[in-house]
């Protein structure tokens, strides 16, 4: 393969690392498929999991359907066609359900109604994700996921059911000879107020917590926190306005990173530390002795992006290749 031949000496262990699939079905099973396609033993996931959007189907009779999909709107015919439809909204990490304009109507007067059906459905693809990880996966390939700030708590108890794969939220988890893992989904508040944010004092609190659990010495730990450092350039995201728009069409950006991840790492000074969480960011940066990564995210296209990492205990990783699949 490409990797073996790019890297010549054999690793102690070869991690995969991706993020932000946001209820992607193509990017999740590309994600099941890189620990063949990449020699990885090791799979790590970080948040965010789920979709953002419900796609409805409306059934108009006589054998004819209607939808909405990114301002487009579109007519089928045939079962055929909204078959196909519905594959392309779960590609794009939404939720398709289908409806009748009277249940439609309905849903839109009922806000509740709205948000439990959402969560149905994205429970219910964690869910078959975790059924399809058993079937897919074996001994050969460890699998761990962490929810991001995106994502509801419900989702935990969901992965920690699986049978191949370990939920890595709030944990130190061991793998290869010696190294160990702390996770979280938490980040510094965002403009949005998700599931997982809170203040940075009360996440420094929260990430030295789980940190002073390691008992790996540096050169052997990894630190995957789905937000990244403030200021490394893993951060940099499109500035918004005071009404929640891209600020000069998303030209402009700024650091919006977290200063209690960055005191972390700055502290613990592990081999590696992996984010997500600002998906423009793509790239790598060092943070004294820590090689950080941001892989970025681009979902919608159902493209995995990720990160191939070869750790050997060494004082530094020295091997790592940003991948696209």
């Amino acid at each position: 393969m490409i990797f073996s031949r790019l890297f010549s000496r054999k690793p102690s262990v070869r991690l995969f690392f991706a993020t932000d699939i946001h209820g992607s079905e193509t990017c999740w099973r590309k994600f099941l498929n890189s620990g063949k396609h990449y020699d990885a033993r090791v799979l790590v996931l970080g948040g965010d999991m789920t979709g953002k959007a419900l796609v409805p189907i409306v059934e108009e009779g006589g054998g004819r359907w209607r939808a909405e999909l990114l301002e487009i709107k579109r007519e089928f015919e045939s079962e055929d066609e909204v078959k196909e439809f519905e594959e392309v909204v779960r590609r794009r990490g939404y939720y398709p359900f289908r409806t009748t304009p009277d249940e439609l109507a309905e849903l839109q007067a009922d806000e509740k109604k709205r948000d439990d059906l959402f969560h149905r459905k994205m429970l219910g693809r964690i869910e078959r994700w975790m059924r399809m990880a058993d079937e897919r996966l074996d001994g050969s390939v460890e699998c761990f996921v962490s929810p991001g700030n995106d994502d509801q708590f419900e989702v935990d108890e969901i992965i920690a059911a699986a049978k191949r794969v370990k939920l890595a939220e709030g944990r130190v988890v061991e793998f290869g000879d010696g190294f160990q893992m702390v996770s979280t989904g938490w980040s510094n508040r965002t403009p949005w107020n998700t599931y997982r944010e809170e203040d940075e004092p009360e996440l420094l609190e929260r990430l030295r917590k789980m940190t002073s659990q390691v008992t790996a010495p540096p050169e052997k730990t990894v630190y995957n926190f789905h937000c990244p450092p403030y200021g490394s350039g893993l951060d940099d995201a499109p500035e918004i306005t005071a009404d929640m728009r891209p600020k000069d069409a998303g030209r402009s950006t700024v650091p919006v990173g977290s200063t209690a991840v960055r005191r972390a790492i700055e502290e613990g000074q592990p081999a590696l530390s992996l984010h997500g969480h600002i998906h423009e960011a793509r790239g790598n940066t060092r943070l004294g002795r820590t090689l950080c990564i941001n892989p970025g995210s681009s979902y919608e296209q159902g493209q995995l992006l990720g990160a191939v990492v070869d750790l050997d205990g060494g004082e530094k990783v020295r091997r790592f290749v940003l991948t696209s699949g």
